[in-house]
């Protein structure tokens, strides 16, 4: 049984079901679990850990559905402990829905009172924000809204209740005024929208109660990503290896003034592994060897594309005749491809090579920032971020490929419909080069022949880990450069690889 789990637990990997999965899985076992009651425990249990262990002055406001109940059983097992309870409640009783009709009559059997009121008097230790569940689709109006504003200036941790009223729980999109609390406790399973775009930010710490309810290993087809997911390929080389067995890798791109992209893409690939790594720079004046990492091989870029074993093609490549030349050589070559910044701007600008891209036998990996996503799905970027998880999955049954919608909460898709939210990562990744570092980690790895959708999973995993070790240690998050997660990166892979499986 799943039970107070954090979610950013990067050892473990927890399901994500959208709003509609959760609704049938409580529908499923509402007959036969007291689910309300078990979550409010469970939202009890987190209060006490942020409470502590004396009796404290504790608000609990309540909004007028199912996530209310969940508050009256909270506020009720509170009080039962001596605790002074303000619980605010504006709705009707009598339209709650059935079980929180009844939580809210056992609370005030119980000798407990309701307010309309907004609480006033001492600071209390904590404050809970069980007014709004997934359901919510639309901004909180009144007198809600003034509520939320409320929690949002209370000079106490906010506890939220399955999720942050006013946060759309499958997007992570604020719906006008949204709770931001210290600490989220969310049941049976995570949500997106906890993951993704704003919900990290509202959202505070994270905890799992699973309620009870073990989920069937088939059902999921959503998960956060821990190495335990590739745990396959974290095997230790041989002692009788050599550097042809670790793979070709080729980094394809570095135009005019951008030579520094494919560079540090080339030297990402090295340091994750890649026996050989060619690099096909397409400025004028290229240099000729890196004096940074000169065991790289610089090539012309037909010469670098001809070595692969598995391919990059983005980095600074420009959207030029030459770029379009050389993307158009790569798709032809059926080894692993991965795609990112020019190179998808050239593939949402010629459908013909969208459609060779899909025809392709062997896999592509896309790494696309939201508007890179957009123009490829002709939409807009607001659309895109309104729906990540819907833009990546539509994208890679588009492109048949596997693909990584980058930013807060990197959303995961594969060709077959299965999707992963990211979990690792901080703001100190919002700098220039980060991208480039990932796709040169990415494509080390399919050269080492991981398949596809555990390398990129790792990639981007490991990229995000190494990136918060960094920000452990004091090196950010503020001046972050992507070439600094290269080493602990490195680290990181092989801590992963020596661990016990």
């Amino acid at each position: 049984m799943a039970r107070k789990r954090s979610a950013t637990d990067t050892a473990a990997v927890q399901p994500i079901l959208r709003t509609q999965e959760i609704r049938a899985v409580e529908a499923l076992h509402a007959a036969s679990l007291p689910l309300m009651e078990r979550a409010g425990a469970a939202a009890f249990e987190a209060a006490i850990r942020m409470i502590g262990p004396s009796r404290a002055r504790v608000i609990v406001l309540c909004g007028p559905g199912n996530n209310g109940g969940d508050g009256f059983v909270l506020a009720r097992l509170l009080a039962a402990l001596g605790h002074e309870m303000h619980v605010g409640f504006a709705g009707d009783a009598a339209r709650l829905p059935a079980d929180a009709r009844a939580a809210f009559e056992a609370w005030r059997q119980s000798g407990g009172t309701v307010s309309s009121a907004l609480p006033s008097g001492d600071r209390p230790a904590l404050a809970v924000d069980a007014l709004f569940g997934i359901g919510l689709a639309r901004p909180i109006g009144a007198p809600y809204a003034e509520w939320v504003a409320w929690l949002n200036g209370a000079r106490c941790p906010v506890l939220s209740i399955d999720i942050p009223s006013g946060l759309d729980a499958d997007s992570g999109q604020r719906l006008g005024e949204c709770v931001r609390a210290a600490r989220t406790i969310t049941f049976i399973a995570l949500k997106p929208g906890l993951l993704t775009l704003d919900g990290p930010d509202q959202c505070g710490e994270i905890e799992l109660d699973a309620l009870g309810i073990d989920l069937p290993e088939a059902a999921p087809r959503a998960s956060t990503i821990a190495p335990a997911l590739f745990r396959a390929q974290l095997v230790a080389r041989a002692r009788n290896s050599h550097k042809g067995m670790m793979g070709d890798a080729s980094i394809i791109g570095g135009a005019e003034g951008m030579i520094g992209a494919a560079l540090l893409a080339a030297r990402a690939a090295l340091a994750l592994g890649a026996g050989r790594v060619f690099v096909g720079l397409l400025a004028a004046g290229a240099p000729r060897v890196d004096l940074v990492r000169p065991e790289l091989m610089l090539r012309a870029p037909l010469q670098a594309i001809d070595a692969a074993g598995s391919l990059a093609v983005g980095p600074g490549l420009g959207q030029g005749d030459e770029a379009l030349r050389l993307l158009e050589a790569a798709a032809a070559r059926e080894v692993p491809l991965v795609l990112d910044a020019d190179a998808l701007n050239l593939v949402a600008a010629h459908p013909v090579l969208a459609r060779r891209l899909a025809r392709r036998a062997a896999p592509n990996l896309l790494t696309p920032h939201p508007a890179e996503a957009a123009r490829l799905l002709g939409t807009t970027t607001d659309t895109v971020q309104r729906d990540r998880v819907g833009a990546a999955i539509e994208l890679a049954r588009r492109l048949a490929s596997h693909v990584a919608l980058k930013g807060c909460g990197t959303v995961l898709a594969e060709p077959g419909g299965r999707w992963r939210i990211n979990t690792s990562g901080n703001p100190g990744m919002a700098s220039a080069g980060m991208g480039d570092a990932l796709t040169g980690i990415a494509v080390a790895l399919l050269a080492q022949g991981w398949p596809p959708a555990a390398a990129l999973a790792a990639a981007v995993h490991v990229h995000g880990a190494a990136a918060d070790r960094l920000v452990a240690r004091g090196e950010g998050p503020v001046g972050l450069a992507a070439s600094e997660l290269i080493a602990p990166a490195r680290a990181l892979l092989n801590e992963w690889i020596a661990a016990p499986g």
